[in-house]
């Protein structure tokens, strides 16, 4: 029998559509992998804000999580908003127990804002814990100075930035460049297991609609892993699919806000 190249996403869900979960689900799907799901949290969300957040209980993260793996297995798992530190701890425990060598971890510690959206207690343990799990993390900018407890970063010293990052956790780190102010953005890749950065450049795509391309690059690039690629060539594929998600949607409307990236873009026919 054929099999899929199955990929999980372990996330929060936005009822907009546009990020966590379901732009997840999105990305996977258009990157030819069968989509798994671990949702930690329900969101009230638009294009405009973030009205509220539920969190999943940790022991109910923990059944999709088994119920999951148990059965139909991910060649890839990617984690985005894990919440809270109970959460973690659960994923902890399970990914101890039972390792896996494809983890990409976006650590979704700040919002768009600048504000946090987890705990300091949170950003310890996934400090401590989670990262160390991973092959390789995506934070933005924000979150890698997090990560180098408040050290600057800007476009010069980013692959210092990424090499300490990497050593820190023992992690390949894919830096990302979006809050640079410039018209020409490069992200950073260093490669933990070999010793190889990459820089992937891009002139910078004026629209609004960037709504959920950390979470579409975190997917894309399980996927990519998932299909069996090395990982400079997973970033690289990966990197490529989000440009192109983002050229593609940059003119269509979707609510008053900050819309989404068009996932579907080689997929969709234009109108």
């Amino acid at each position: 029998m054929k099999q899929y190249k199955k990929v999980l996403t372990i996330a929060g869900s936005d009822s907009g559509g546009g990020a966590g979960i379901q732009a997840d689900i999105k990305t996977i799907s258009a990157c030819g992998c069968y989509a798994e799901s671990v949702i930690t949290a329900i969101t009230a969300q638009n294009t405009q804000e973030v009205k509220s957040i539920h969190p999943i209980p940790p022991q109910m993260v923990y059944n999709q999580l088994t119920c999951v793996m148990n059965d139909l297995g991910a060649a890839a798992i990617k984690t985005g908003m894990l919440l809270s530190k109970e959460i973690m701890e659960v994923l902890y425990r399970y990914f101890s127990e039972h390792h896996h060598s494809n983890i990409v971890v976006d650590p979704v510690m700040i919002s768009t804002s600048g504000n946090p959206l987890i705990t300091n207690d949170s950003i310890e343990y996934m400090k401590s814990n989670i990262l160390p799990l991973a092959r390789v993390i995506t934070p933005n900018i924000p979150e890698a100075e997090v990560l180098l407890d408040g050290e600057k970063i800007d476009d010069k010293n980013m692959e210092i930035a990424a090499k300490k990052i990497a050593r820190r956790y023992n992690v390949s780190v894919l830096l990302k460049a979006g809050h640079i102010e410039k018209d020409f953005i490069t992200d950073l890749f260093y490669n933990n297991e070999n010793g190889k950065i990459l820089k992937l450049g891009s002139k910078k795509i004026v629209t609004k609609n960037t709504h959920g391309t950390g979470c579409t690059m975190s997917s894309a690039l399980a996927s990519m892993l998932a299909h069996g690629h090395d990982l400079d060539n997973a970033v690289a594929l990966s990197h490529k699919y989000i440009k192109e998600a983002i050229i593609a949607g940059a003119n269509y409307e979707i609510g008053h806000g900050h819309g989404p990236v068009k996932h579907f873009y080689n997929i969709w026919k234009e109108d």
